[in-house]
Parts: C-alpha cells; sequence; structure tokens
C-alpha cells in the first residue's frame, strides 16, 4: 500500500494526482452554469491588464478558468500538496510562481523573497498574477503581501470570488470548497484597490482592509447568486 510520504515523494505520483484534478475542474467547470457580476467584468479589467488577483485560501480552485485565454500566473507554496496544486495548473495552461511568506505574510522565509521577485517580474512581463490575500492558517484576514506587491508593481488589485452551488466545505483552517459538477457557478468581482507607490504605512493598512472588505463582500454575493438567494441574477 502507497502511504501518503511515499506519494509526497513521488514525481509521477504527483504528475498523475495533478494531471487527474486538472481533468476534474475541468468537468467541473464545463457543467456548471455560469454567471458573470459584473456582467462586463472583463471587458472592464481587459484594458487594466496585468493586474493582481485576489481570493481567499480555499476559494480558489477554479481559479485557472478566471484566464479567458490571458496570460497568467498563480503563487502555490512550497508544501508537498504545492507539488500537486502546480502540475493541475500547469496543466490547465496557468504559469506558477512558488513559494509563501510565514503568518505574518514576511517573504524573506519559506522561498518568500524568491517568489515576491518572480510575482514582480510576472507583472512586469505582462502576466496576471493570482494569489490567495489572506495570512496562512489564518482565514478571511489580508496580509500586507499583496498589498506590497501592488505598491511595488503599480497594478490593481481585484478581489475575485468563485463559488458553485454544488460543494463539499472542508472543516478546515479555510474552510476549503470542494467545487462539485453540475449545478451553478459564479465569478463576482468588485472595483479594484490601487495602492499608490509612496503609500505610507497607514495607507498599507487601510488598503489592505480595503482588499478584505471586498474580498468578504464578493464571496457573500457569489455564494448568494449560487444559491438562488438572488433570483435576479442573469447569466454571463
Amino acid at each position: 500500500m502507497l502511504s501518503s510520504r511515499r506519494i509526497a515523494r513521488s514525481p509521477a505520483l504527483q504528475r498523475l494526482i495533478g494531471s487527474l484534478a486538472a481533468d476534474y475542474l475541468r468537468l467541473v467547470w464545463f457543467t456548471n452554469r455560469l454567471t458573470l457580476e459584473p456582467a462586463d467584468i472583463y471587458e472592464t479589467v481587459e484594458p487594466q491588464q496585468p493586474v493582481i488577483i485576489a481570493m481567499w485560501h480555499g476559494q480558489h480552485f477554479m481559479a485557472p478558468f478566471l484566464s479567458r485565454g490571458h496570460r497568467a500566473k498563480v503563487l502555490i507554496s512550497r508544501h508537498r500538496d504545492g507539488e500537486i496544486n502546480a502540475y493541475a495548473a500547469e496543466r490547465l495552461g496557468i504559469g506558477t510562481v512558488r513559494g509563501s511568506g510565514d503568518p505574518g505574510r514576511r517573504f524573506d522565509l519559506k522561498g518568500g523573497v524568491g517568489a515576491f521577485k518572480s510575482m514582480l517580474d510576472a507583472l512586469a512581463e505582462g502576466y496576471n498574477m493570482a494569489l490567495t490575500a489572506d495570512i496562512p492558517k489564518v482565514a478571511r484576514v489580508a496580509g500586507l503581501g499583496i498589498i506590497k506587491l501592488a505598491q511595488l508593481s503599480g497594478r490593481p488589485i481585484y478581489p475575485v470570488a468563485i463559488a458553485t452551488s454544488r460543494r463539499i466545505v472542508l472543516k478546515n483552517w479555510d474552510r476549503s470548497a470542494v467545487n462539485l459538477p453540475f449545478g451553478r457557478a459564479a465569478i463576482v468581482s468588485t472595483d479594484p484597490v490601487v495602492v499608490p507607490p509612496d503609500a505610507d504605512h497607514a495607507t498599507m493598512e487601510q488598503c489592505r482592509a480595503m482588499v478584505e472588505r471586498r474580498l468578504g463582500q464578493v464571496t457573500d454575493r457569489a455564494y448568494e447568486i449560487v444559491d438562488r438567494k438572488d433570483r435576479h441574477a442573469a447569466p454571463g
């Protein structure tokens, strides 16, 4: 019997699981009826590309399908589970940046310095950059890392939520939603958060709080739509 440790150390098995995960996510994407809010979100965002896409951890599994053919990369941790996620993302046509910060969102730990520079380089090269905004192990609390990325890159942050009506919510720290096929899906965004290049600490904190608040709003709204609490939502 294969142990989880052996799976974690086997690139071949990681690649296989990543491939199967990508195929499963495609099934979910193509079998859910999609609503966009606002309906012209892509027309609005396209002239501002490249952008930074902020999502909550555990609600990000469908993120590769946001690209719609535009060049994009996603930040994935160096943890062993990240290897599987990276294989899945790459199979779905999304580039990856590997690394993460510590619970305080410092970028000088866990490969963070290199990852932060790679994200800046990706944005400078015209890639949209998607990453989770919350502090690791502290759900729904945005860290300053994504704010610093926006400040130094000069790119806007778009808070985005993707939800499906059929899902399994895990009882883990980030309340991960495992999206299921054959239901309804919603992608919701809102006005971008722009961080001034000369932002001081107080302004950075204001931007951080704004990202956190808007991510909460779009997440609530996405679930309202797919759970049919709003019967007037129009499909995109």
